[in-house]
């Protein structure tokens, strides 16, 4: 197993990001039909309930400390603004390159959801999951 260095967690992040991302371009591809707006909600909300999930058990190895609703509330909240970036790159695409083909949205979106994915990481890692001090310290009584 992997220990808990910042670089462990931070390669167990980039794996869990391309098997979400392999998910969100399978959905898109197969929801293009009705429109990529539509198919960008479905499969960012899709595989951000997986992402966050994995996150929890391997990722940050958390499933004992945070729940499954609060991981999803939070780290949810925290997709929400992936969600509002990919949309913006969606509609940039739109107006600056009409008719651009199915595979390129995937492509943009991918690559703003990677973008993203750095601060992502650290806010899941400084927040949403932050281990607890384990120094066996306690804080000096008043």
């Amino acid at each position: 197993m992997l220990g808990e260095s910042v670089l462990a967690q931070f390669t167990r992040f980039v794996i869990v990001g391309v098997s979400s991302n392999g998910v969100y371009a399978l959905l898109f591809v197969a929801l293009a039909s009705l429109g990529s707006f539509t198919a960008n909600l479905v499969g960012v909300a899709a595989s951000t309930v997986l992402a966050n999930e994995l996150h929890r058990r391997h990722t940050f190895h958390a499933a004992g400390r945070v729940g499954w609703f609060q991981t999803q509330w939070e780290a949810g909240g925290l997709a929400l603004i992936g969600l509002g970036l990919s949309t913006a790159s969606l509609a940039a695409v739109h107006i600056l390159f009409p008719g651009t083909g199915t595979y390129v949205q995937v492509l943009v979106v991918i690559a703003v959801g990677g973008m993203f994915g750095a601060a992502r990481f650290l806010a899941l890692r400084g927040w949403v999951f932050r281990a607890p001090n384990f120094s066996g310290l306690e804080p000096a009584q008043q």
